[in-house]
């Protein structure tokens, strides 16, 4: 048997079907990896077995069972890392462009999964399934910086449960197209898949989910502007949207903005700069920074020129 978690439904989530319930609770799982452990009699409600149409009730007790991890298919690799920090219970890692996170349809290898594998010897918490070991948040493939990688179930955990409550600080540098009238401002507008096209993000979609992005500008071009991004939220694509939303997207971000990119970079000139917590151990606050990859800096630099 698997590591079991006890959870008390608030009034919030009254009559609130399980598997939502579960996913609300437990953000870094996905709906599917819980309704299949709900599938495999892995969840109770006041100790009796449930399936996934039942609904919650306040009070109730739901216990839940998270399998053991299994031999992983993914294989290991040899990938170099820019390790930043790296204890017992966390890695903090920074994240190079043209990598993705973990391994989906179409990205099995060379992906930072594979090579944490390789690099921790397979010692990752195993709480977000086969496929995500130690993955507690993404990035874009094309988006650098700063990512939090756990060793541990209860690492994982007390980072997820960070997350959920909105207590890490996650700043972002981007370089945008337009000037802003004012230095600072405050993105508050939900974000969803848009109905027309599932692989794109949009806001004020009828699915979305409360998402808030704080900016302020760093420098001006003229035409482009230099800013920092900080999160309270963390839907996909966030920064790309809210920003392409109020007319400033993002250089190089050919899926929100500008679909010919004249600087011919690759993705979205976005980078995870800032990155600070709670450590789930020693419960001090914890803030690292990842340096601007070459690319940003030559283009702040060719910007500052023109």
């Amino acid at each position: 048997m698997g590591e079991k978690l006890d959870l008390i439904v608030s009034k919030e989530y009254h009559q609130v079907r399980i598997d939502k319930y579960l996913n609300e609770m437990l953000p870094d799982m996905s709906r599917s990896y819980l309704q299949k452990i709900i599938k495999d009699n892995g969840v109770y409600v006041d100790s009796k077995l449930v399936k996934s149409n039942h609904k919650v009730a306040l009070g109730q007790k739901v216990e839940i069972v998270i399998p053991e991890a299994v031999s992983l298919d993914i294989e290991a690799e040899n990938i170099p890392l820019d390790i930043i920090y790296e204890d017992n219970d966390i890695i903090l890692v920074n994240k190079p462009k043209n990598m993705v996170v973990h391994p989906s349809v179409g990205h099995y290898s060379k992906t930072l999964v594979n090579a944490l594998l390789y690099h921790s010897k397979g010692n990752l918490s195993a709480i977000n399934g086969v496929l995500r070991p130690g993955i507690v948040h993404r990035i874009d493939k094309d988006t650098t910086g700063i990512l939090i990688v756990c060793k541990n179930d209860m690492a994982h955990q007390s980072l997820s449960k960070q997350l959920k409550n909105h207590s890490i600080t996650r700043k972002y540098h981007a370089i945008v197209y337009n000037n802003f009238i004012a230095d600072e401002g405050t993105i508050n507008v939900p974000i969803g898949r848009r109905q027309n096209d599932r692989k794109k993000m949009g806001i004020n979609q009828p699915q979305g989910k409360p998402a808030v992005t704080h900016y302020k500008v760093l420098e001006r071009f003229g035409k482009y502007t230099y800013i920092e991004c900080s999160l309270e939220t963390g839907r996909t694509h966030q920064i790309r949207v809210h920003m392409a939303s109020i007319g400033h997207p993002l250089i190089g971000d050919t899926v929100y903005g500008p679909t010919k990119d004249s600087f011919k970079l690759e993705g979205q000139t976005l980078h995870a700069k800032t990155l600070g917590f709670v450590h789930p151990v020693t419960d001090e606050y914890l803030e690292f920074e990842a340096p601007l990859p070459d690319y940003f800096i030559n283009l702040l630099a060719n910007l500052k020129k023109s």
